[in-house]
């Protein structure tokens, strides 16, 4: 996203993800939809930043393994930390990011979201 686009009074969020996953893709079109392209999210691909990723400690597989989203401070979060972050970005889903970081919904959203990965991951012989 351009910064003609954004709004200057949002500093955008950098998400990490997996473009090479078409779910992941999907979420990607449906959140960009949601906030009307104007959120302040700038989607990366993992993959393809693998080196700056790595440059701040976070090898690719572990980066494939779950959402990572840098604020503009250059704080990382990773995980439903992360998806709370992006949620809070797009209009009316803040309350669902509060609600997936909650202390017994958030252990399990975590472990069901693993498996999915790590199955899907080595699926596509990528683990």
């Amino acid at each position: 996203m351009s910064d003609s686009v954004r709004p200057p009074s949002r500093a955008a969020l950098k998400v990490y993800y997996d473009a090479r996953c078409p779910v992941c893709r999907r979420e990607r079109a449906r959140y960009e939809r949601l906030s009307r392209h104007d959120a302040g999210v700038e989607w990366w691909d993992a993959t393809e930043h693998a080196e700056r990723l790595a440059a701040r400690g976070i090898p690719l597989q572990r980066a494939l393994l779950s959402l990572h989203v840098e604020t503009a401070d250059e704080r990382i979060c990773d995980g439903m930390p992360a998806y709370r972050l992006l949620l809070a970005r797009l209009p009316g889903l803040a309350w669902l990011g509060w609600l997936i970081t909650r202390p017994l919904v958030e252990p399990t959203l975590t472990r069901l979201y693993d498996a999915w990965v790590r199955r899907r991951l080595c699926r596509d012989g990528r683990l």
